[in-house]
């Protein structure tokens, strides 16, 4: 199982943060990255908190042929595409956030690192996966993904539904 989290807080080119989510979506498809399940839309507060917008999340789970390391390659190139500026500012807004959450089982230190190192404390990934994959297991804490949400402080307060 490939899953992927994405996100956005700002404007792209191409309009809101749904809108660049919406068309991000359908370029990763041009790309043979198939989507296979996707998420609702969660609204959730920026980690950690500051001032900026909230962020528009959801999980996707993919079948594509790419080795990690490629499908990296893509995401990246996705972002930069829709007008994704990466600098030494961590959790800065961004317009669009592609993040390789799980490649199979495969544990790695990548690059990249597998699984995503802070997928497990983030409801605005846990939430949306238990939607989409909730007996999808960490390989390396060994927790289906309703476990790993459980472990979270208050993950509800940090994320709200906003589409189906």
């Amino acid at each position: 199982m490939i899953l992927i989290a994405f996100g956005a807080n700002l404007d792209s080119p191409v309009g809101s943060p749904r809108e660049t989510i919406a068309a991000a979506l359908a370029e990763l498809a041009r790309r043979s990255i198939e989507p296979v399940r996707r998420s609702a839309l969660f609204e959730t507060a920026p980690v950690p908190p500051s001032g900026q917008p909230n962020y528009i999340n959801g999980v996707l789970e993919v079948v594509t042929a790419l080795p990690p390391d490629l499908l990296l390659a893509d995401l990246l190139d996705i972002e930069r595409q829709f007008g994704r500026e990466r600098g030494d500012e961590k959790n800065a807004p961004r317009s669009l956030d592609l993040d390789l959450i799980a490649y199979g089982t495969v544990v790695q230190d990548g690059p990249p690192i597998l699984p995503h190192p802070r997928m497990a404390e983030r409801a605005f990934v846990l939430l949306p996966l238990c939607e989409i994959a909730p007996e999808w297991v960490h390989p390396v804490l060994n927790l289906a993904v309703p476990d790993l949400l459980a472990r979270l402080k208050a993950p509800d307060s940090q994320a709200i539904r906003v589409s189906g």
